[in-house]
Order: structure tokens, then C-alpha cells, then sequence
């Protein structure tokens, strides 16, 4: 089968186009044929191998020293299952699926355990739509729900607010019932206002933290501040919530109780099917909708990985595994 590899770590250049042998489910795993991924800022981390600097030699033991150990990258997939194994119970063959594969989504073909962060893809939801959703979307609630533990009422300030991740924080903090402030591009102002943000700061124009409001929640998604510069913009009880912690943002969160003043919340979010389902569930309640700034061809990968590490975006990146998008509706998303 085809599938996108790399046996170095590095830019985008490392990656090409191969055959692979087809995988074969073991008797508790399916194998799900992929109609639709998506390029992610995890992907591009474990590419390039350029994990956050407390993480650096962790990563490099887990995911291979001086090459990568998994050859296919990929975590977030929708397609098809087309082959399961003899103690398979919750899936079966032509069910439509979605979800996350630590490795092995670029590819026409992954393998997943039963039990994974896999569930079943509703009829309405288109794959290409349901591919852009894992990442971004699970990330922002874990952070804002359980490690930030938005309340209604509160007020929300996202950082990277269209970017893969931010463009579902808006919609989930207006979920949670917050008030939400979007920081972005003036580019990307009415998207982000169209998401749910009662406000859109362009961070080329104004500095949030100097602006003299303040926040209940700041959410950084792509990296861009601490607590020591975001402080003046957090109330009392304020809660700094870096998505990409640092060994100062991990030191803060471990001395909370000995200081007063805002606190640093930080985690990591766990590929759990759970997350999923709680997804699906502010889908159908009109709470949350896939966001995708580009759908490429896996044959351009490269180009795939370029645009997400621009951090210029509207939204998830797609790739389009099947070769089968025609449909204008889902072109149109």
C-alpha cells in the first residue's frame, strides 16, 4: 500500500512516498482503510524530532535516538474498517470510523486496537470533515474543560485563536459558557469572530497583556507567552494554560499553593475515545462544527507539512488519502 515514510528526522524534504505491506489485524485490532488525515503540529514535532526542551531527550529515547523507530507518521484518520480481528466485537467490516493512531494514518491503510480512540463516524459528518476534528478539537477540550475547568460566565482569552487548535477553543469555551477573546491576524478577525469570539485582537496591532483587561482563562495554543508576561491580563484567580509547557510553565504548576495570584495549569491530552464521544455529543447539540483551512492530495504532503509549520491558518489541514473528494460540499469545508 502507499504510504508516507521517513527514516531521518528533519524538514519536510524527509518525507516521500513508498510502498508498504499491507497490515494485518491482530485478533483484537481492526484495520481501517483511510479515506481522509490530517497534518498536525504533533506530526511536525515528532518529524522533526523538535519536542518542547523539557521533553527533548524523552522523546528522542521514546520515538528513536538518532532515527525514527515509527516510519509513518499520522495520528488522526477517517475511513472505512476493512478487516477485523476474530475477537473484534465492537466494529465490523464497511462500519465508517473515525479517530487517533499514535503512528501509521498517512497511509492508505492503518491498524488500530479495538479498544482505541476509535468510534463510529455519523452519516452526516462528512470523512474529511471528521479527520480535521481528533487533534485540535480534543486538545482544546481537555485544556479549557478538565485542566482549566472553565466555568460559565468566566472570561477566555485564546491565543493562536485560528489556528488548528484555537479555532475549536473559541467554539468550545462558548460552549463551556465562557466569554470568549480571540487573538489572531487581522486576516483571520471574522473567522474567529464567526467561531464565537466576542471580541478578535490582531497581535500585530495590540498587546493583550497591555491592554488592561483582564481574563479568567488564557490559553496559549501555539507558544507565544508566559506567565510572567500574560500575569497582568489574568484576574486574581486567573488560570495560564500553555498548551506547549516549558520546564518553567511545569515548575509554576508544581508551586501553585505556595503563591497567590494567577496559577499555571498544564497536562497532557490522552488519546481517550471518551474525548471523542463528548465530540460528537457538542456536534449534535449545534455547539461545534470541523474547521478546515486546506484539504491536500497525499501527494503533497510536503506542502502539507510546510502549511501547518507557517502557523498561518484558518483551521485543521487535511490530506485527502483516498484520492476521492469530489464532493462540493466537502470541498467547500
Amino acid at each position: 500500500m502507499k504510504a508516507v515514510v521517513y527514516r531521518n528526522y528533519g524538514g519536510p524534504e524527509v518525507l516521500s512516498l513508498a510502498e508498504v505491506p499491507f497490515p494485518v489485524p491482530g485478533e483484537r485490532e481492526v484495520v481501517v482503510e483511510v479515506v481522509a488525515g490530517s497534518v498536525t503540529t504533533g506530526d511536525w514535532r515528532l518529524r522533526a524530532a523538535a519536542f518542547p526542551p523539557p521533553f527533548r531527550l524523552i522523546g528522542r529515547l521514546m520515538f528513536g535516538l538518532c532515527r525514527p523507530r515509527k516510519t509513518v507518521l499520522g495520528g488522526e484518520f477517517a475511513g472505512r474498517v476493512v478487516a477485523v480481528g476474530s475477537r473484534v466485537t465492537h466494529f465490523q467490516k464497511g462500519d465508517e470510523v473515525f479517530g487517533f493512531s499514535a503512528f501509521g494514518a498517512h497511509a492508505e491503510r492503518v491498524l488500530l486496537p479495538e479498544d482505541g480512540a476509535i468510534v463510529h463516524k455519523p452519516a452526516d459528518l462528512g470523512f474529511h470533515e471528521a479527520a480535521a476534528l481528533p487533534f485540535g478539537a480534543t486538545s482544546a477540550l481537555v485544556f479549557l474543560r478538565d485542566f482549566a475547568e472553565v466555568r460559565p460566565g468566566e472570561s477566555v482569552l485564546v491565543l493562536g485563536a485560528s489556528g488548528g487548535v484555537g479555532a475549536y477553543a473559541v467554539q468550545i469555551a462558548r460552549a463551556l459558557g465562557a466569554r470568549v477573546t480571540g487573538v489572531c491576524s487581522a486576516a483571520h478577525a471574522d473567522f474567529v469572530a464567526g467561531l464565537g469570539a466576542e471580541r478578535v485582537i490582531d497581535y500585530r496591532a495590540e498587546d493583550f497583556a497591555a491592554s488592561g483587561e483582564s481574563w479568567d482563562v488564557v490559553l496559549d495554543t501555539i507558544g507565544v507567552t508566559t506567565l510572567a508576561k500574560a500575569r497582568p491580563a489574568l484576574t486574581q484567580e486567573g488560570r495560564f494554560v500553555p498548551l506547549n509547557m516549558g520546564a518553567r510553565d511545569i515548575l509554576h504548576a508544581l508551586t501553585n499553593r505556595f503563591r497567590r495570584g494567577p496559577s499555571v495549569r498544564v497536562g497532557v491530552n490522552e488519546d481517550r475515545r471518551e474525548y471523542l464521544e463528548d465530540l460528537l455529543a457538542m456536534i449534535a447539540a449545534g455547539q461545534l462544527r470541523p474547521v478546515i483551512d486546506t484539504i491536500y492530495p497525499l501527494e503533497q504532503i510536503r506542502a502539507a507539512y510546510r502549511h501547518v509549520e507557517s502557523r498561518h491558518r484558518a483551521g485543521a489541514i487535511v490530506l485527502d488519502v483516498e484520492g476521492s473528494l469530489t464532493d462540493a460540499e466537502e470541498l467547500a469545508a
